[in-house]
């Protein structure tokens, strides 16, 4: 009996990065990031502030870690991408894998966006921007027409707009999800055909 109990609590313990970081988001959510305070993050997860001061100094800190974090399966993504070949297949896996990122993402995009002037001052903006240009220029057949070119990049800004402007809507956002991936999906094979047939 005594093995599991500490198994669990290993993994947890081992995983209090992760705690905090989320912790940290629900407060900054709840309160806004600017009035929320360290002492009431460890308070909030049950902690001594010197407990959550090993992991980390600041909430810049924090959110730094967090971007990181959320935002590495993007990097993979472009990655991957750049090492394949530049198909309909490869372009549509990238299109779905980066919606899986952004869902596994969205409560830091929603921070993002409740607070502009902090993800300007830590320069998290410009780092997002260089990923969405790494992932541009993969999704893009640079010598298609311009508008397959701009129908390329919707596709990747569906999938934000999907996050953000739509997550209001009624209805499941499971479902919400794969009709906005369904969508961006079309625009990328759109592009795509065209490219092709005009190589013919």
């Amino acid at each position: 009996m005594g093995g599991t109990m500490d198994g669990t609590k290993q993994q947890r313990r081992g995983n209090t990065r992760q705690r905090i970081q989320d912790v940290a988001l629900g407060l900054f959510a709840e309160q806004g990031y600017e009035k929320t305070s360290l002492r009431e993050i460890a308070e909030r997860l049950d902690v001594t502030k010197a407990a959550l001061y090993y992991h980390f100094k600041t909430k810049e800190e924090i959110i730094v870690s967090l971007f990181e974090d959320l935002t590495k399966p993007i990097e993979d993504l472009i990655e991957w991408g750049r090492q394949q070949p530049g198909t309909l297949e490869t372009k549509e896996e990238i299109i779905r894998r980066y919606s899986e990122a952004l869902a596994g993402a969205e409560p830091l995009f929603r921070f993002m966006q409740e607070n502009q002037a902090t993800v300007r001052e830590l320069r998290i903006g410009d780092t997002f921007k260089d990923r969405m240009r790494g992932l541009r220029d993969i999704l893009i057949t640079p010598e298609a027409e311009l508008v397959d070119q701009v129908r390329s990049v919707s596709a990747m800004f569906t999938l934000h707009a999907g996050m953000f402007v739509l997550q209001d809507l009624e209805g499941d956002p499971e479902k919400r999800r794969e009709a906005v991936l369904e969508v961006a999906l079309d625009m990328i094979r759109q592009a795509h055909e065209h490219a092709r047939h005009k190589g013919d």
